[in-house]
């Protein structure tokens, strides 16, 4: 983990209220991660599953459904593409699914077009794709509810499950997003996404998964898993087959490898941050509450979790959205334009769903970033905006370089971690009160 941040120096009187002082001054630190890296894509995907020995299983002529997601994972069309010509080579008949909840506005129209948005296509692929919301039910949990899982890959002969495994949004204990998460409520359609988070209400998502999973496993032919963890570049770091039995012991393992490799803002304490962009392409609810210090409460980090963030200032909404803003919630300022693109209907539905209420719900919004960061700056406390820490940041993905208000200059010049690669500057504004059109990134 990256150290705490120096203390910062005592806030500094105010100045005159003229134009300039009401924003700070800002420079652009490169932070410095660990970068571990698979060279060759779908070379790792097939010697991950040779060594799984499918052949063993799958029997040529057998259908096989591969789960694809709606997470913006690196290199997933590839990884997909290579998991069906395995299983082509094995002379199987694979398929792919949309692993997604609710997602998609909860239509299987929209699922699809989900995954055309990464380039997830059956062209692409070379497989068809079979998307449809209707469920079949597999048994009953020992908590009473029903088991739901999509009954187009309950149907097929082999399941393999493909999903990243990273800290989840809201999720806490051993077992977050990954293999489990995309079994159960990815598979689960909307149907049974909102069963299950229903179920989480009353329990845990550990406990859910372990009621819930030994059974899907068995009774969905699960074949295999192929985990993929991502470092803090949002470049595929590792990617691994796993048992089906092994999916509880391996995930936790591999959720505290995500943990260690994933990106994280430059400082612990920040009155205003300000991101450029949210979408589900980037994090479930837009942006990454284990980033911005959001995990256990929607407006402020609870005890002993880091960040501290005061504000979040929210500009656009990512076309991958196709929509679904939701996560907005979270934040206490946006751009006008962010509500415009949003589709409240499909917004609410995911919202719904996953019993995260809040997070469709709206901040203030202003037409311009002036209007929003003036607002936000004047909350934040006595200090004055001139002397604000504000970070400025791409997505929560996107965190190799960032930029600091100069609250933040002394602390940084102490860090080996942080590289500083521009002067101190003003933050400048076009005619109609816009910043530039985003905090570009050059990685």
């Amino acid at each position: 983990m990256a150290p705490h941040s120096p203390p910062l120096a005592p806030h500094s009187p105010p100045l005159a209220n003229d134009e300039v002082s009401n924003f700070p001054q800002i420079f652009r630190v490169c932070q410095k991660f660990a970068r571990p890296q698979v060279a060759d894509i779908a070379g790792e995907v097939h010697a991950q599953l040779t060594r799984q020995e499918l052949n063993r299983r799958v029997q040529p002529g057998q259908s096989v459904a591969i789960t694809a997601g709606s997470r913006g994972i690196a290199n997933i069309a590839l990884i997909l593409r290579a998991t069906a010509e395995h299983f082509r080579s094995l002379r199987a008949e694979p398929f792919l699914v949309p692993a997604m909840g609710s997602h998609g506005g909860g239509t299987a129209e929209g699922q699809q077009q989900v995954l055309e948005s990464y380039g997830i296509t059956e062209a692409s692929i070379g497989c068809p794709i079979r998307s449809s919301m209707e469920t079949a039910i597999v048994g009953r949990a020992a908590e009473g509810f029903p088991l739901h899982i999509d009954r187009t890959a309950c149907e097929a002969d082999h399941l393999l499950v493909c999903g990243r495994v990273k800290p989840h949004t809201s999720f806490a204990g051993d077992f977050q997003s990954g293999l489990l998460k995309m079994l159960l409520i990815g598979l689960g359609k909307q149907t049974g996404a909102n069963i299950y988070h229903r179920a989480i209400e009353d329990y845990s998502f550990d406990q859910i998964v372990r009621s819930v999973a030994c059974e899907l496993l068995q009774k969905c032919h699960v074949v295999a898993g192929l985990a993929i963890v991502e470092n803090a570049y949002d470049e595929t770091a590792l990617i691994e087959a796993v048992e089906p039995l092994q999916f509880e012991a391996r995930e936790t393992q591999l959720l505290a490898l995500a943990r260690k490799w994933m990106a994280r803002l430059p400082f612990d304490a920040v009155d205003v941050l300000l991101i450029d962009r949210m979408g589900k392409n980037i994090s479930g609810v837009g942006f990454d509450p284990n980033i911005v210090g959001r995990k256990f409460n929607d407006h402020q980090a609870v005890e002993n979790e880091t960040p501290k963030v005061k504000r979040i200032c929210l500009r656009s909404l990512t076309p991958e959205s196709h929509g679904n803003a939701v996560g907005l919630g979270m934040a206490e300022f946006c751009r006008t334009q962010l509500l415009r693109d949003m589709n409240a209907r499909i917004t609410r539905v995911n919202s719904l769903t996953s019993g995260h209420i809040a997070a469709g719900m709206t901040p203030l919004d202003y037409e311009t970033d002036r209007e929003m960061l003036q607002a936000a700056l004047g909350t934040v406390g006595l200090v004055e905006p001139r002397y604000a820490r504000l970070l400025w940041i791409a997505d929560t993905l996107d965190l190799a370089e960032v930029e600091c208000s100069s609250a933040y200059l002394e602390a940084a010049k102490a860090r080996s971690d942080l590289e500083i690669i521009s002067e101190l500057r003003e933050m400048e504004f076009d005619a109609e009160g816009n910043l530039a059109e985003e905090m570009t990134n050059d990685e």
